[in-house]
């Protein structure tokens, strides 16, 4: 009876809800950057999916609910941009310019450090799109031979990094203009990055979310360059 309750839907999808409200409540109150609600969340996640030996599939199947709600956040980014059109409208050089270095930029020193270290090509292409959303990481890394599991992880992890710790470096390296706040944090750390920019204003939420996009976009044309320039 217990077995088959915990394995229910209903109950996986409450429990996930449920733990990432408790973690957001533990790391607004304690400020730390181990209990960011997204990390902690995760890990209670993996180790309750372990404990109780439930496949991840039905896991995933369980939580469908959460993923079209995800979708739906990320097109009402959209709303968000449509309010400062013409603030993005008189950056334009400006972002197109950033996109272009932070591309080139991002997946360059990735690359380079790879080499530096001796790091195998299929590990390289597959921590190398680290600055975008999943779906455009996988589908960027692993037709070039990258690896699913590790590109899922590290781009988790530098969502995470640059959300804990975004907006203190900016703050630290005397960036205050939100657009520029906005469109680093966007660049550098994809969705949730985009979170943490939209708690810092509209402007910084409209300028991650462009930015997201625009990186997305830029990685996908750039990456296979690189491959196809090293290999």
């Amino acid at each position: 009876m217990v077995d088959a309750i915990i394995r229910s839907d209903l109950f996986l999808l409450a429990l996930t809800i449920g733990l990432f409200l408790i973690s957001g409540y533990l790391f607004r109150k304690t400020k730390l950057m181990l209990l960011h609600p997204v990390l902690l969340t995760a890990v209670a996640v993996i180790l309750f999916l372990k404990i109780a030996d439930i496949d991840y599939s039905h896991y995933k199947e369980s939580v469908a609910l959460l993923d079209f709600a995800l979708g739906l956040s990320v097109v009402a980014l959209g709303y968000l941009m449509y309010e400062q059109v013409e603030r993005l409208k008189s950056a334009t050089l400006p972002v197109i310019g950033a996109t272009i270095v932070g591309c080139v930029v991002g997946i360059g020193l990735v690359v380079g450090i790879a080499l530096l270290f001796g790091m195998e090509r299929d590990i390289i292409t597959s921590i190398a799109p680290k600055s975008v959303t999943v779906p455009i990481a996988i589908a960027v890394s692993e037709p070039l031979g990258g690896s699913v599991a590790v590109t899922s992880v590290v781009v988790f992890c530098t969502g995470v990094l640059g959300s804990i710790c975004g907006a203190k470096l900016l703050e630290l390296c005397r960036v205050t203009d939100p657009m520029a706040r906005g469109f680093a944090l966007g660049a550098a750390s994809h969705g949730i990055g985009t979170a943490r920019a939209i708690e810092l204003g509209a402007v910084e939420g409209a300028m991650s979310g462009l930015a997201m996009a625009l990186t997305g976009f830029g990685t996908a044309v750039v990456l296979p360059l690189v491959e196809k320039y090293l290999y």
